[in-house]
């Protein structure tokens, strides 16, 4: 089943929304996934697209330093914050 751009985009729009309202604390695939009601691998490659628009950070490792194996964490980059946070105003 083939998903159209606009409903990419607007499903993407939902990931940014989300992030932005648990910014700073960055939130794992799942819980993205979970809160938007979408399957974790289509979210998955949502959020793999908007890190290579420099949209929101992937974060590998653990509050000790150590690395996931299987797991990411994200949060919005400080761009998209400050866009958010000026269209909020």
């Amino acid at each position: 089943m083939k998903i159209s751009k606009e409903k990419r985009d607007k499903v993407s729009e939902q990931i940014l929304a989300f992030l932005f309202q648990k910014n700073p604390q960055p939130q794992f695939t799942s819980y993205v996934a979970q809160d938007i009601a979408r399957d974790e691998e289509f979210t998955k490659k949502l959020l793999f697209s908007l890190k290579g628009k420099e949209l929101v950070i992937e974060i590998k490792r653990n509050a000790s330093g150590l690395e996931y194996l299987r797991r990411s964490r994200w949060k919005l980059s400080p761009k998209a914050y400050e866009f958010y946070a000026r269209k909020q105003k």
